[in-house]
């Protein structure tokens, strides 16, 4: 008996990792400024709105529906959804729960994705994103 209460256990966790980890795949992120294919000036001011899921600084834990924005800035989205979001001049954070972010880009085309992700910085999967592409004068 002891066995089988064990594989039902395990099983219940598992299944409760995937739930937790894909139940905000209704959720959505739009970028709302810059419009994709516009050209604009640097610093580009990007902002974003989010749709059943919720904004909050990093700072408030790891929370069911809940995160902030990353900006992905000329690079593809992370193969492993599982992993921390890494933070460089083409991963930008935005921990402090902001909806707008200016990016000092250069001139030419630049990709920006959005890229909702948790607390802990871990990305929603499915991924909770939506792309821009922009030209820089």
């Amino acid at each position: 008996m002891k066995k089988i209460s064990t594989k039902w256990l395990l099983l219940a966790t598992v299944l409760f990792i995937l739930s937790t980890s894909t139940a905000y795949a209704g959720g959505a992120v739009v970028i709302t400024e810059p419009e994709t294919g516009s050209t604009v000036s640097s610093p580009v001011k990007v902002c974003m709105a989010v749709h059943g899921v919720e904004v909050q600084p990093a700072k408030k834990g790891i929370n069911p529906g809940k995160g902030h924005h990353h900006l992905l800035i000329d690079v593809d989205l992370p193969t492993n959804l599982s992993q921390r979001i890494g933070k460089d001049a083409n991963h930008v954070h935005m921990g402090d729960g902001s909806t707008c972010k200016e990016l000092k880009l250069g001139s030419g085309q630049h990709v920006i994705r959005a890229l909702f992700a948790n607390g802990g910085h871990v990305p929603y999967s499915p991924a909770i994103t939506s792309t821009v592409i922009v030209t820089v004068k």
